[in-house]
């Protein structure tokens, strides 16, 4: 294994892989479902093209795979949604440390130029980053609030049932609808957005700078800076790998000071 697979993939991630990329399908009596060699390989080089911004065939040789045999692994992994999955895994180590904060969350969106004439652009994170989807340059983003706070999956905590709902929201002008804030109310989320012509969104205080550092983040991953991708769930899939990679830097900051204590 190289250094650069290594480095890529560090033993606490890969430990962390393993618990949701699935089996491959048994071909004989002998097979048991193995997982296929090279998995961790192929990991390296779906992360080398998610943070360095190549095309798949640009990937080069050192992986070992072909850039085929690459772009497959990853359209395989994000039908079964392993991105997701392990986003959670790692929000769930977070949680069970009691390193999130759930006493507010904020909403906000980035805009990806599709290169490719895409049906759907833009992931947008929410907070560091607990939920994420996509949406069309032309969909409003008052639009986006609801499946964004429905996709905040259940995370465990240090005590009690896994949680899923902040006890405060923070958006900016574009979910300033009535609607919005009755259907925050309505699941006991109190909501501090902005208004249309009253003040500016930057008066939303310094709990709004959290998302837009978060975006910035995103978009730190090479491959969201342009969409390459026709098919949605793709594009879904790097924001994924994007936020698994940003909550992962947590998770081993929390783990380094533990041991270290």
């Amino acid at each position: 294994m190289t250094d650069l697979v290594e480095r890529l993939v560090p033993n606490e991630l890969w430990v962390l892989i393993r618990r949701v990329v699935p089996p491959t399908e048994a071909i004989g009596p002998q097979s048991g479902g193995r997982r296929r060699s090279g998995d961790r390989e192929a990991l390296a080089a779906i992360i080398f093209v998610a943070t360095s911004g190549c095309t798949w065939r640009q990937l080069p040789p050192v992986f070992g795979r072909s850039w085929q045999t690459v772009y497959r692994r990853f359209a395989q992994w994000s039908r079964t949604r392993v991105w997701a999955r392990l986003h959670r895994v790692i929000l769930d180590g977070l949680g069970a440390r009691g390193e999130l904060d759930w006493s507010r969350c904020a909403i906000d969106s980035v805009s990806i130029r599709a290169v490719k004439g895409a049906s759907e652009t833009g992931p947008k994170p929410t907070g560091l980053p607990l939920s994420l989807g996509i949406s069309g340059a032309n969909t409003h983003d008052s639009q986006s609030l609801e499946p964004l706070v429905r996709g905040i999956p259940p995370i465990r905590s240090r005590r009690g049932p896994g949680r899923r709902l902040p006890a405060k929201l923070h958006a900016d002008k574009g979910c300033d609808y009535d609607h919005l804030r009755r259907w925050l109310r309505k699941r006991g989320i109190r909501h501090r957005i902005a208004r249309k012509g009253i003040g500016s969104s930057q008066r939303l205080g310094r709990h709004r700078w959290v998302v837009e550092r978060t975006a910035s983040w995103l978009v730190g991953c090479s491959r969201l800076h342009r969409r390459y991708e026709r098919k949605a769930e793709h594009s879904l899939a790097f924001a994924g790998i994007a936020a698994a990679l940003i909550c992962n830097r947590g998770l081993v900051r929390v783990d380094g000071q533990e041991q270290s204590a």
